[in-house]
């Protein structure tokens, strides 16, 4: 054991290099670079979470694989602005463009959930920025049953 520990810390103080099998490993794996397919999504989906605080623009293909995304907050809008329409037009724009110049997006069906300010406007962006809405579906959550209510008052 003694020996072990001799052997193994003596090549590192002495500064030698390491073992020319290492090098012959290391040397092949730059080459098995792939280049990146472009895909071409024609038809997609567009959801769009909108809250009285921010609202999230996200391009996805038919299965739901996020193409591109973005927010009000991502945008550059902070505080109370980031609930404003014209801060959910601006995040709809960015993500459209990105969308429509890396994979072609021209036609979509549009997922809205929730009751912000940006939802009317992200979807009258899409018609600006020349993608053809096919069709918009409510997902906002309905409350069924509601929350416990308060214990009774006793008099």
């Amino acid at each position: 054991m003694a020996e072990e520990d001799t052997t193994s810390t003596t090549p590192a103080t002495e500064g030698t290099k390491a073992p020319a099998t290492t090098a012959v490993v290391d040397a092949p794996a730059p080459a098995v670079k792939k280049k990146k397919i472009k895909r071409s999504v024609p038809v997609g989906q567009l959801h769009v979470y909108a809250t009285f605080n921010n609202t999230i623009v996200t391009f996805t293909d038919t299965k739901g694989g996020a193409l591109s995304a973005s927010s009000a907050g991502a945008c550059g809008f902070r505080g109370s602005k980031k609930g404003t329409a014209y801060a959910a037009q601006v995040a709809a724009e960015k993500a459209a463009q990105i969308a429509k110049q890396s994979y072609g997006v021209s036609k979509v069906s549009v997922f809205v959930r929730g009751i912000g300010l940006g939802r009317e406007a992200a979807i009258r962006t899409m018609q600006n920025m020349d993608i053809q809405v096919e069709g918009i579906t409510d997902m906002t959550g309905v409350p069924h049953g509601g929350v416990r209510p308060r214990k009774a008052r006793r008099v």
